[in-house]
Protein backbone atom coordinates (compact mmCIF):
# COMPACT_ATOMS: atom_id res chain seq x y z
CA UNK A 1 0.00 0.00 0.00
CA UNK A 2 1.22 3.17 -1.01
CA UNK A 3 1.76 6.44 1.28
CA UNK A 4 -1.38 7.98 -0.61
CA UNK A 5 -3.59 4.86 -0.36
CA UNK A 6 -3.04 4.70 2.86
CA UNK A 7 -4.02 8.28 3.75
CA UNK A 8 -6.97 8.09 1.89
CA UNK A 9 -8.11 4.90 3.78
CA UNK A 10 -7.38 6.54 7.08
CA UNK A 11 -10.16 8.81 7.67
CA UNK A 12 -13.08 9.84 5.41
CA UNK A 13 -11.61 13.50 5.21
CA UNK A 14 -8.06 13.92 5.29
CA UNK A 15 -8.53 17.38 6.66
CA UNK A 16 -11.03 17.38 9.64
CA UNK A 17 -10.41 21.43 10.21
CA UNK A 18 -9.92 22.80 6.31
CA UNK A 19 -13.21 24.72 7.04
CA UNK A 20 -11.98 26.12 10.42
CA UNK A 21 -11.07 29.69 9.06
CA UNK A 22 -10.47 32.90 11.18
CA UNK A 23 -14.14 34.36 10.67
CA UNK A 24 -15.66 31.14 11.37
CA UNK A 25 -13.73 31.27 14.55
CA UNK A 26 -14.45 34.49 15.34
CA UNK A 27 -18.83 33.75 14.28
CA UNK A 28 -18.42 30.87 16.51
CA UNK A 29 -17.59 32.77 19.98
CA UNK A 30 -19.45 35.63 19.12
CA UNK A 31 -22.78 33.42 18.39
CA UNK A 32 -23.02 32.78 22.35
CA UNK A 33 -22.07 36.17 23.72
CA UNK A 34 -18.83 37.27 23.60
CA UNK A 35 -18.16 39.73 21.14
CA UNK A 36 -14.27 39.42 19.90
CA UNK A 37 -12.02 42.31 19.06
CA UNK A 38 -10.32 40.43 16.70
CA UNK A 39 -7.13 39.01 18.36
CA UNK A 40 -7.09 35.51 17.69
CA UNK A 41 -3.90 32.91 18.91
CA UNK A 42 -3.37 29.63 18.35
CA UNK A 43 -2.52 27.47 20.81
CA UNK A 44 -0.24 24.00 21.19
CA UNK A 45 -3.28 21.50 20.29
CA UNK A 46 -3.09 18.66 17.81
CA UNK A 47 -5.71 16.60 18.52
CA UNK A 48 -8.17 19.40 18.28
CA UNK A 49 -7.82 22.99 17.58
CA UNK A 50 -7.67 25.53 20.54
CA UNK A 51 -7.10 29.09 20.29
CA UNK A 52 -7.29 32.26 22.62
CA UNK A 53 -9.33 35.14 21.57
CA UNK A 54 -9.76 38.73 23.13
CA UNK A 55 -13.34 40.05 23.92
CA UNK A 56 -14.20 43.05 23.59
CA UNK A 57 -14.34 44.48 27.66
CA UNK A 58 -14.09 41.17 28.70
CA UNK A 59 -11.28 38.64 30.00
CA UNK A 60 -10.03 36.70 26.75
CA UNK A 61 -11.77 32.89 26.35
CA UNK A 62 -10.17 29.75 25.19
CA UNK A 63 -12.47 28.03 22.68
CA UNK A 64 -11.73 24.38 21.78
CA UNK A 65 -12.70 23.18 18.52
CA UNK A 66 -13.64 19.39 18.90
CA UNK A 67 -12.05 17.00 16.03
CA UNK A 68 -14.93 15.61 14.42
CA UNK A 69 -16.10 12.31 14.75
CA UNK A 70 -13.71 11.69 17.57
CA UNK A 71 -16.78 11.54 20.71
CA UNK A 72 -19.96 11.54 20.40
CA UNK A 73 -21.76 14.84 21.87
CA UNK A 74 -22.87 12.40 24.95
CA UNK A 75 -19.53 11.33 25.60
CA UNK A 76 -18.48 15.19 25.41
CA UNK A 77 -21.30 16.21 27.95
CA UNK A 78 -20.31 13.60 30.23
CA UNK A 79 -16.47 15.42 30.03
CA UNK A 80 -17.86 18.59 30.87
CA UNK A 81 -20.18 17.55 33.41
CA UNK A 82 -17.29 16.24 35.18
CA UNK A 83 -15.52 18.92 35.01
CA UNK A 84 -18.24 21.15 36.54
CA UNK A 85 -18.88 18.94 39.34
CA UNK A 86 -14.87 19.52 40.45
CA UNK A 87 -15.36 23.03 40.17
CA UNK A 88 -18.30 23.42 42.18
CA UNK A 89 -16.17 21.39 45.11
CA UNK A 90 -13.54 24.20 44.02
CA UNK A 91 -10.92 21.97 43.23
CA UNK A 92 -8.92 23.73 40.80
CA UNK A 93 -10.00 22.50 37.01
CA UNK A 94 -10.38 24.52 34.14
CA UNK A 95 -14.44 24.14 33.43
CA UNK A 96 -16.16 24.61 30.54
CA UNK A 97 -17.93 28.10 30.68
CA UNK A 98 -21.57 27.59 30.68
CA UNK A 99 -23.89 30.15 28.64
CA UNK A 100 -27.42 31.85 30.14
CA UNK A 101 -29.25 28.44 29.80
CA UNK A 102 -26.80 26.14 31.22
CA UNK A 103 -25.11 24.84 27.86
CA UNK A 104 -21.30 24.04 27.69
CA UNK A 105 -21.07 22.32 24.50
CA UNK A 106 -21.98 24.75 21.34
CA UNK A 107 -22.56 24.09 17.31
CA UNK A 108 -21.24 26.21 14.34
CA UNK A 109 -20.23 26.15 11.06
CA UNK A 110 -20.15 22.02 11.03
CA UNK A 111 -17.80 22.04 14.99
CA UNK A 112 -19.15 21.31 18.10
CA UNK A 113 -16.85 23.48 20.60
CA UNK A 114 -16.46 25.08 24.29
CA UNK A 115 -15.46 28.26 25.71
CA UNK A 116 -12.55 27.97 28.70
CA UNK A 117 -11.72 31.30 31.29
CA UNK A 118 -7.91 31.96 30.16
CA UNK A 119 -6.13 30.49 33.32
CA UNK A 120 -1.87 31.02 32.54
CA UNK A 121 0.42 29.12 34.30
CA UNK A 122 3.65 27.72 34.19
CA UNK A 123 5.11 24.09 34.59
CA UNK A 124 5.09 22.54 38.07
CA UNK A 125 8.54 22.16 39.51
CA UNK A 126 8.03 17.94 40.36
CA UNK A 127 11.65 18.03 42.05
CA UNK A 128 10.00 19.72 44.94
CA UNK A 129 8.33 17.51 47.66
CA UNK A 130 5.89 20.19 48.47
CA UNK A 131 4.45 20.25 44.84
CA UNK A 132 4.11 16.86 45.05
CA UNK A 133 2.20 16.64 48.39
CA UNK A 134 0.23 19.76 47.03
CA UNK A 135 -0.37 17.85 43.82
CA UNK A 136 -1.36 14.49 45.64
CA UNK A 137 -4.06 16.15 47.99
CA UNK A 138 -5.99 17.75 44.58
CA UNK A 139 -5.77 14.65 42.95
CA UNK A 140 -7.54 12.80 45.87
CA UNK A 141 -10.17 15.47 45.77
CA UNK A 142 -10.31 14.86 42.51
CA UNK A 143 -10.70 10.62 42.39
CA UNK A 144 -12.98 11.02 45.21
CA UNK A 145 -15.26 12.90 43.06
CA UNK A 146 -14.68 10.36 40.04
CA UNK A 147 -15.40 7.49 42.38
CA UNK A 148 -19.16 8.86 43.48
CA UNK A 149 -20.02 7.48 39.56
CA UNK A 150 -19.20 6.06 36.53
CA UNK A 151 -18.68 7.35 33.04
CA UNK A 152 -21.18 5.65 30.45
CA UNK A 153 -20.24 7.23 27.17
CA UNK A 154 -16.84 7.30 27.73
CA UNK A 155 -14.25 4.02 26.99
CA UNK A 156 -11.96 2.52 29.73
CA UNK A 157 -8.26 2.65 30.04
CA UNK A 158 -7.46 -1.17 29.75
CA UNK A 159 -5.96 -3.54 27.41
CA UNK A 160 -7.99 -3.79 24.83
CA UNK A 161 -8.31 -0.13 24.13
CA UNK A 162 -4.94 0.81 24.75
CA UNK A 163 -3.09 -2.16 23.92
CA UNK A 164 -4.81 -4.52 21.44
CA UNK A 165 -6.69 -1.81 19.11
CA UNK A 166 -4.11 0.41 18.42
CA UNK A 167 -1.42 -2.53 17.49
CA UNK A 168 -4.23 -4.21 15.32
CA UNK A 169 -4.88 -0.79 13.84
CA UNK A 170 -1.25 -0.16 12.81
CA UNK A 171 -1.09 -3.74 11.55
CA UNK A 172 -4.09 -3.90 9.54
CA UNK A 173 -3.40 -0.30 7.54
CA UNK A 174 0.38 -1.49 7.36
CA UNK A 175 2.37 1.53 8.63
CA UNK A 176 5.04 -1.25 9.63
CA UNK A 177 7.92 -2.15 7.30
CA UNK A 178 7.81 -5.12 5.41
CA UNK A 179 10.98 -5.86 7.35
CA UNK A 180 9.61 -4.81 10.48
CA UNK A 181 6.23 -6.55 10.78
CA UNK A 182 6.88 -9.77 11.93
CA UNK A 183 9.09 -8.88 14.78
CA UNK A 184 6.29 -5.82 15.76
CA UNK A 185 3.67 -8.17 16.01
CA UNK A 186 5.42 -10.86 17.83
CA UNK A 187 6.85 -8.15 20.48
CA UNK A 188 3.54 -6.42 20.64
CA UNK A 189 2.14 -10.07 21.30
CA UNK A 190 4.55 -10.22 24.23
CA UNK A 191 4.11 -7.13 26.25
CA UNK A 192 0.36 -7.57 26.01
CA UNK A 193 0.55 -10.67 27.51
CA UNK A 194 2.99 -9.83 29.97
CA UNK A 195 1.09 -6.61 30.93
CA UNK A 196 -1.91 -8.94 31.00
CA UNK A 197 -0.07 -10.94 34.11
CA UNK A 198 0.61 -7.69 35.80
CA UNK A 199 -3.01 -6.99 36.22
CA UNK A 200 -3.60 -10.35 37.17
CA UNK A 201 -1.35 -10.38 39.77
CA UNK A 202 -3.13 -6.41 40.72
CA UNK A 203 -6.41 -9.03 41.31
CA UNK A 204 -9.88 -6.90 41.01
CA UNK A 205 -8.70 -2.90 39.95
CA UNK A 206 -10.70 -0.14 41.58
CA UNK A 207 -12.24 2.13 38.02
CA UNK A 208 -12.76 5.28 38.60
CA UNK A 209 -13.44 8.06 36.79
CA UNK A 210 -10.18 9.97 35.67
CA UNK A 211 -8.38 12.74 34.36
CA UNK A 212 -6.97 10.22 32.35
CA UNK A 213 -3.90 12.44 31.26
CA UNK A 214 -2.46 13.84 33.79
CA UNK A 215 1.26 14.26 32.38
CA UNK A 216 2.78 17.65 33.72
CA UNK A 217 2.06 19.92 30.20
CA UNK A 218 -1.83 19.90 31.34
CA UNK A 219 -0.91 21.15 35.09
CA UNK A 220 -0.60 24.88 35.23
CA UNK A 221 1.15 26.29 38.19
CA UNK A 222 0.36 29.61 39.60
CA UNK A 223 0.19 31.98 43.11
CA UNK A 224 -2.14 29.78 44.47
CA UNK A 225 -0.88 25.97 43.64
CA UNK A 226 -1.65 23.96 40.59
CA UNK A 227 -4.65 23.76 38.51
CA UNK A 228 -5.37 21.17 36.04
CA UNK A 229 -6.40 21.81 32.35
CA UNK A 230 -7.38 19.50 29.65
CA UNK A 231 -9.96 16.99 30.45
CA UNK A 232 -10.22 15.94 27.05
CA UNK A 233 -8.84 12.11 27.65
CA UNK A 234 -11.18 11.32 30.90
CA UNK A 235 -12.16 8.34 30.80
CA UNK A 236 -12.24 5.31 33.47
CA UNK A 237 -9.57 3.78 34.58
CA UNK A 238 -7.58 2.76 38.11
CA UNK A 239 -6.27 5.88 40.10
CA UNK A 240 -2.33 5.27 39.32
CA UNK A 241 -2.90 6.08 36.27
CA UNK A 242 -3.42 9.92 37.13
CA UNK A 243 0.14 9.42 39.31
CA UNK A 244 2.56 7.44 37.72
CA UNK A 245 3.29 10.33 34.39
CA UNK A 246 4.29 12.60 37.70
CA UNK A 247 7.38 10.49 38.19
CA UNK A 248 10.67 10.90 36.28
CA UNK A 249 14.16 9.56 37.23
CA UNK A 250 15.68 6.40 38.70
CA UNK A 251 14.02 3.74 40.69
CA UNK A 252 14.82 5.48 44.14
CA UNK A 253 14.05 8.63 42.81
CA UNK A 254 10.45 7.71 41.44
CA UNK A 255 9.94 6.21 45.01
CA UNK A 256 10.64 9.25 46.69
CA UNK A 257 8.55 11.68 44.34
CA UNK A 258 5.69 8.63 44.81
CA UNK A 259 5.84 8.71 48.30
CA UNK A 260 5.16 12.22 48.14
CA UNK A 261 2.53 12.30 46.18
CA UNK A 262 0.40 9.89 47.99
CA UNK A 263 1.05 11.41 51.48
CA UNK A 264 -0.73 14.26 50.26
CA UNK A 265 -3.23 12.32 47.81
CA UNK A 266 -4.24 9.88 51.09
CA UNK A 267 -5.99 12.71 53.20
CA UNK A 268 -8.45 12.67 51.02
CA UNK A 269 -9.01 9.26 49.04
CA UNK A 270 -7.53 6.37 49.98
CA UNK A 271 -5.05 4.80 47.54
CA UNK A 272 -4.59 1.07 46.78
CA UNK A 273 -0.83 -0.31 46.59
CA UNK A 274 -1.87 -2.93 45.08
CA UNK A 275 -2.47 -1.04 42.16
CA UNK A 276 1.74 0.18 41.91
CA UNK A 277 2.43 -3.08 39.90
CA UNK A 278 0.31 -1.53 37.37
CA UNK A 279 3.09 1.65 36.77
CA UNK A 280 4.98 -0.07 34.25
CA UNK A 281 2.01 -1.61 32.35
CA UNK A 282 0.26 1.52 32.03
CA UNK A 283 3.14 3.08 30.91
CA UNK A 284 3.41 0.40 28.14
CA UNK A 285 0.15 0.64 27.46
CA UNK A 286 0.23 4.47 26.35
CA UNK A 287 3.61 3.21 24.25
CA UNK A 288 2.05 1.42 22.22
CA UNK A 289 -1.74 3.70 22.05
CA UNK A 290 0.55 6.88 21.09
CA UNK A 291 2.18 5.16 18.00
CA UNK A 292 -1.48 4.22 17.44
CA UNK A 293 -3.02 7.53 18.03
CA UNK A 294 -0.09 9.36 15.71
CA UNK A 295 -1.23 6.47 12.75
CA UNK A 296 -5.03 7.15 13.41
CA UNK A 297 -4.35 11.10 12.53
CA UNK A 298 -1.83 10.44 9.83
CA UNK A 299 -4.17 11.83 7.21
CA UNK A 300 -4.16 15.06 9.03
CA UNK A 301 -1.92 17.20 7.81
CA UNK A 302 -1.06 18.84 10.86
CA UNK A 303 0.36 15.63 12.07
CA UNK A 304 3.09 15.13 9.45
CA UNK A 305 3.71 18.58 9.96
CA UNK A 306 4.75 18.13 13.18
CA UNK A 307 5.62 14.56 13.32
CA UNK A 308 8.22 14.05 10.65
CA UNK A 309 9.77 11.68 12.47
CA UNK A 310 6.72 9.31 13.04
CA UNK A 311 6.58 6.40 10.42
CA UNK A 312 10.09 6.34 9.38
CA UNK A 313 12.21 2.98 9.80
CA UNK A 314 14.67 4.58 12.66
CA UNK A 315 11.27 5.52 14.58
CA UNK A 316 9.95 1.49 14.33
CA UNK A 317 12.62 0.49 14.86
CA UNK A 318 13.23 2.62 18.40
CA UNK A 319 9.98 2.03 18.80
CA UNK A 320 10.22 -1.91 18.77
CA UNK A 321 13.76 -1.80 21.22
CA UNK A 322 11.87 0.41 23.68
CA UNK A 323 8.99 -2.39 23.45
CA UNK A 324 11.51 -5.00 24.52
CA UNK A 325 13.00 -3.35 27.29
CA UNK A 326 9.78 -2.80 28.86
CA UNK A 327 9.53 -6.00 28.36
CA UNK A 328 11.84 -7.08 30.54
CA UNK A 329 11.09 -3.96 32.70
CA UNK A 330 7.65 -5.77 33.27
CA UNK A 331 9.16 -9.03 34.72
CA UNK A 332 10.65 -6.46 37.48
CA UNK A 333 9.26 -6.06 40.87
CA UNK A 334 7.42 -2.95 41.06
CA UNK A 335 7.82 0.43 42.31
CA UNK A 336 7.59 0.77 45.92
CA UNK A 337 6.32 3.38 48.12
CA UNK A 338 9.22 5.54 50.22
CA UNK A 339 8.29 5.83 53.84
CA UNK A 340 6.63 9.13 52.99
CA UNK A 341 4.10 7.40 51.46
CA UNK A 342 3.68 4.14 53.51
Amino acid sequence: MTDADRTASLASSSQPYASLHPEVILNAVESVGFPCDGRLFALNSFENRVYQLGVLDGDPVVAKFYRPGRWSEPALLEEHAFAQALARREIPVVAPIADGQGATLHAYGGFRFALYPRCPGRAPELDDPETLRWMGRFLGRIHAVGALGPFTHRPSLDVRTFGEDPSQFLLRHDFLPPDLRATYESVVADVLERVRRCYARTGPVRMLRLHGDCHPGNILWSEGGPHFVDFDDARMGPAVQDLWMLLSGGHDEMSAQLGAIVEGYRLFYDFDPAELQLIEPLRTLRMIHYAGWLARRWADPAFPANFPWFNTQHYWQDHILALREQAAVLDEPPLALSALGR
